[in-house]
This record gives structure tokens, C-alpha cells and sequence, in this order.
């Protein structure tokens, strides 16, 4: 049995600017065996579907316990280095971002997703503020012995529609990218980004490895390796196609 150590190490490993690792995102064990039964390298939760398969709304509607739990079962069910989309950290202050974080921690994962917008608010944490949460995160990683990877995730491009995109949001992105490293981050995840350009100029000046959601306006996966993105998730997109083929067959059960 590999232990959680080296799983982190190897999970470090996968992500390589040009050479991006594909996190085909589930919610629980039976998906996460389907997934790397594919071939997957690793296994990733989204949040939003992991709160869709137990009836709650995504923004940590579904209790810290419950999520937990949920990924100690994903965990023992794979082999493969396992990722938590961990939201906001289930806290505004750095202190409960590391209570969660270690807890985390301590279910197997080895790996987390954590976001600047403020869950249940508005608008995105202060870089002064968001870099704190991050350097609690980091703290708790390190005392754990595990060296978890921490992928800081900005909402900049979500909270604004594709054709909004612009030069000045990277540059906004990048400013973010740049402290968060400094605070302690592996990685850069910036969803809803689908503009060739505008990803290319992301890659290049932020030196972490960047993450990017193949939604249907982002390119396929092969310009994204030459962009120089080292990491392409898939969000609640597979939950959601999912769950269109689910309602289809039932309905064609009832008629």
C-alpha cells in the first residue's frame, strides 16, 4: 500500500506546464473507482457535485463532517493520490482554515482546492486577507508531515462572462497568483477561463503550475498543453452529464 507521503510527492509530480495531468472530477467512491478505471492518475471531488450527491446546494451547504467522511471512503476505495476541492476552507479566519485543513489531512487526502470568493458572500477575499488563509493552510500542511498540494483557486473569471475577459483580469490574476505563491501555494486555479491569449499570458507569468476547468468555451486539451497549463479539471461537468442521462433513461422508463 503506497503510503500518504508518497502519494503527495507523486501528485506533486503530475503537474507539468505542458504536460497537463486530467482530473476527471467525482463525488464519491463508486465514481472515483469508475474514473481510475479509466486511467486516471489521480482522483479529484468537486464540491458542487459532491454536495449535489447528497442534496445539498454547493457553498459548504453540506456539513464539514459528511464531506469529510465522504472523502475517508474515497480515499480507502483508491489507490491513487486523492485531491479535496475544500471550498473556502469552511472559515473565514486562518486559524479555522487550518482546523480544516489538518482534519482533512488527516482522512488521506493529499491535495486541496481552495478558493478566494467569500462563501456565502460577495466578491473575492482582499489579497491581504486571502494570502493569511493560504499561509494558515500552508502552516497546517507542514506541521502534518504531509506535503499536501495546495491549489489557490481565484474566482476573478467567474465572477465575470467570458466575453469580459480581459487583459486587465490577468493581470489582476496574476497579481493574486504571485502572493498566494509567496503564502505558500503549489498550484494556480483559475475556472471559467477559456480565452487562447489570455491562458497563454496566464502560464507564462505566473510560475506555479496553472489549473484550468474544461468547460464547453475552453480549448481542448491539446492546445492547453501548448498554452503551458499543467493541470485540466472537469468540474461538475461529468456530475451534471451524469445526471442529464440519469433523468433521460427514467423518464423513458415511466412513459
Amino acid at each position: 500500500m503506497t503510503s500518504q507521503i508518497d502519494k503527495a510527492k507523486a501528485f506533486h509530480a503530475l503537474h507539468v506546464k505542458g504536460d497537463p495531468v486530467v482530473l476527471y472530477n467525482i463525488w464519491d467512491p463508486g465514481s472515483a473507482n469508475i474514473v481510475a478505471k479509466a486511467g486516471a492518475k489521480a482522483i479529484a471531488t468537486g464540491s458542487w457535485p459532491v454536495a449535489a450527491a447528497f442534496g445539498f446546494a454547493d457553498g459548504e451547504k453540506i456539513p464539514l463532517d459528511l464531506a469529510l467522511y465522504n472523502m475517508r471512503r474515497i480515499v480507502a476505495a483508491t489507490e491513487l493520490p486523492v485531491t479535496m476541492d475544500l471550498e473556502g476552507g469552511y472559515g473565514v479566519e486562518p486559524e479555522a482554515v487550518a482546523a480544516t485543513v489538518t482534519r482533512a489531512l488527516a482522512e488521506g487526502v493529499v491535495g486541496f482546492n481552495f478558493e478566494d470568493q467569500i462563501v456565502g458572500g460577495s466578491g473575492l477575499h482582499d489579497i491581504a486577507a486571502q494570502v493569511k488563509r493560504i499561509a494558515a493552510a500552508a502552516d497546517a500542511v507542514k506541521a502534518s508531515g504531509i506535503a499536501a498540494f495546495i491549489n489557490a483557486r481565484t474566482d476573478i473569471f467567474l465572477k465575470a462572462k467570458p466575453d469580459e475577459h480581459s487583459d486587465a483580469l490577468v493581470d489582476a490574476a496574476i497579481e493574486r497568483a504571485g502572493a498566494y505563491a509567496k503564502a505558500g501555494a503549489h498550484g494556480f486555479f483559475a475556472p471559467g477561463l477559456g480565452n487562447e491569449t489570455l491562458i497563454g499570458k496566464l502560464c507564462r507569468e505566473v510560475e506555479m503550475p496553472v489549473n484550468i476547468i474544461a468547460l464547453a468555451h475552453v480549448p481542448p486539451k491539446a492546445r492547453l498543453a501548448e498554452l503551458g497549463v499543467a493541470r485540466i479539471s472537469y468540474g461538475p461537468v461529468p456530475y451534471r452529464q451524469m445526471a442529464e442521462w440519469l433523468e433521460a433513461k427514467a423518464r423513458a422508463a415511466f412513459e
